[in-house]
């Protein structure tokens, strides 16, 4: 299902109208969006074709499941899609000679960057799901792994205070990996490095001192911070 944030500002007053009602007639969503009927019916086809309305047994249109989730997300006073911060695990791995799995980023943004692994939770895993799928793939490793905390990270253009990105990790702490570390693939290149290695790199995450120690953590904690990147950085 696509998430587009800026859909046609007719079909969000349509989709707004069926999120506050059982279902709408053709009338009532061709006057709630002030069309005329064949524009009306070019929008109400687009939602059809996008899978977010149908019609019902009435012969109203309702939302669908997506078309539920979908205008889930909406701002109903500004009739429009929600940007929403992304959700990802972060991985903190460290092997039994004290050092921490380290990654290079060899894609953009902040291309050249130093950081822990991470990976975008997918729809209905669970952090542990998503913290094992993603050191496999990211690295060939395996590892006993632990949900350690929560950690918002919101990144800005030093000087200006332009949002760039807004990041929840869930951070993950591994010990006992097994396996044979993929040093290099698309996108990254990974190394086992002691704090101090890491943090001697030209170009190395700020947060990386914070969710190493959230990860080391007795108990469950949460940490919130923002940091400031030069345009070109990202």
């Amino acid at each position: 299902m696509s998430y587009e944030a800026d859909a046609h500002k007719a079909q969000m007053k349509m989709l707004r109208m069926v999120l506050l009602a059982p279902d709408a007639s053709f009338a009532a969503l061709q006057k709630t969006a002030g069309l005329e009927s064949d524009a009306a019916n070019f929008h109400i086809k687009q939602l059809v074709i996008a899978g977010y309305v149908a019609k019902n047994e009435a012969g109203r249109y309702a939302l669908t499941r997506d078309g539920k989730e979908y205008a889930n997300r909406m701002d109903t006073d500004e009739n429009v899609i929600e940007k929403q911060p992304k959700l990802s695990v972060a991985l903190i791995i460290e092997n039994q000679d004290g050092l921490f799995l380290a990654q290079q980023r060899l894609k953009h943004p902040y291309f050249g960057f130093w950081g822990r692994p991470t990976g975008k939770i997918r729809w209905g895993e669970t952090i542990e799901q998503a913290a094992a799928r993603e050191l496999m793939e990211e690295t060939g490793l395996t590892a006993t792994l632990t949900a350690k905390g929560l950690y918002h990270k919101i990144y800005t253009v030093r000087g200006s205070g332009e949002l760039l990105e807004d990041k929840y990790f869930c951070i993950v702490h591994g010990i006992n990996p097994h396996g044979a570390l993929l040093a290099k693939a698309e996108g990254h290149e990974n190394a086992w490095l002691s704090n101090d290695e890491i943090m001697s790199k030209e170009q190395v995450f700020g947060s990386v001192p914070e969710i190493t120690a959230l990860a080391r953590g007795e108990h469950f904690g949460f940490m919130e911070h923002s940091y400031e990147y030069d345009r070109a950085e990202y």
